[in-house]
């Protein structure tokens, strides 16, 4: 029966595996997953393969990274000149404590530029956002407290404070 159900589960899938996030750089690939990995507790780097230079990547060039940070599945390779980030796709960080937001606010945005709102770009150009793990809930139940309030308070922050955005949610 067991087998059964593993079966049906895979089948419900079309055969899909599993979605890893791929960050294709211009170049400093490896520098950048090196650092992201020296941020985050429970990341390390899987393997690196480099380009033997009979194809379009010059030799020696990190044809592939594969990584973890806080346990999640990554990918990462130097493109070129034809690849550049976008903030409209973003990496959230949740972060339990007031002290943790600051460490990676300040830790992700070093050389690079800090947003509104919790939004960052780091150095190599991936855009960040470092929020509050309650900031979710405090926008989205408005029936316990102030969602309204809390919305206008982080319109006015660029690195997130929890205890406005928790005054303001308290607000009647």
């Amino acid at each position: 029966m067991a087998a059964k159900s593993k079966a049906a589960k895979r089948k419900g899938r079309g055969g899909i595996e599993r979605i890893t996030t791929c960050l294709a750089f211009k170049d400093r690939a490896e520098e950048a997953v090196r650092f992201y990995v020296s941020v985050f507790p429970n990341s390390k780097i899987v393997g690196l393969t480099r380009s033997e230079g009979d194809g379009p990547i010059p030799k020696g060039k990190l044809m592939g990274a594969e990584f973890r940070l806080l346990g999640r599945e990554f990918t990462a390779f130097d493109g070129g000149p034809a690849f550049s980030f976008s903030i409209g796709m973003s990496l959230m960080v949740t972060c339990r404590t007031q002290a943790e937001i600051d460490r990676l606010w300040e830790t992700l945005s070093r050389g690079g530029e800090k947003g509104p709102c919790g939004w960052l770009t780091d150095k190599f150009g991936v855009s960040w956002q470092v929020v509050p793990v309650a900031l979710g809930r405090m926008l989205s139940d408005p029936r316990h407290g102030n969602s309204e309030a809390v919305m206008a308070a982080m319109l006015k922050m660029t690195k997130l404070e929890i205890e406005p955005l928790e005054r303001a949610y308290r607000e009647r």
